[in-house]
C-alpha cells in the first residue's frame, strides 16, 4: 500500500484538498474537496517527489520533479487528474 507522503499532505492543506489513500489499487491517493472526491491520481508503479525525497534526498528529487514538471507544462486544468498529480505529487 502506498504511504501519503508529508510532502503530499502539505500541499493537499495548502491547496484546500484532503487526500486519502486510493481505493483504486492502481493510484495512489484519492483527492477531496468539501468532502466530494474530484480525483483519484498517482500510479503506484511510478515515483513521485515526496517518495524520492525520502528515498534518494532532495537533489535526485528535485531533478526527477524538474522533469516530470517541464512534461506537463500543458496542464492547468483545475481538478483534471493531471492537474491534481502535478500539483500534490509534484
Amino acid at each position: 500500500m502506498y504511504e501519503i507522503t508529508e510532502w503530499t499532505k502539505k500541499r493537499a492543506k495548502d491547496l484546500g484538498y484532503k487526500v486519502k489513500p486510493s481505493t483504486n489499487k492502481q493510484k495512489k491517493i484519492d483527492v477531496f474537496r468539501d468532502g466530494k472526491k474530484v480525483g483519484a491520481v498517482g500510479a503506484k508503479n511510478y515515483g513521485d517527489y515526496g517518495t524520492y525525497l525520502k528515498t534518494h534526498g532532495k537533489q535526485f528529487a528535485d531533478s526527477k520533479r524538474k522533469g516530470y514538471l517541464a512534461r506537463t507544462e500543458w496542464c492547468n486544468k483545475p481538478e483534471s487528474n493531471c492537474y491534481l498529480a502535478r500539483s500534490l505529487l509534484w
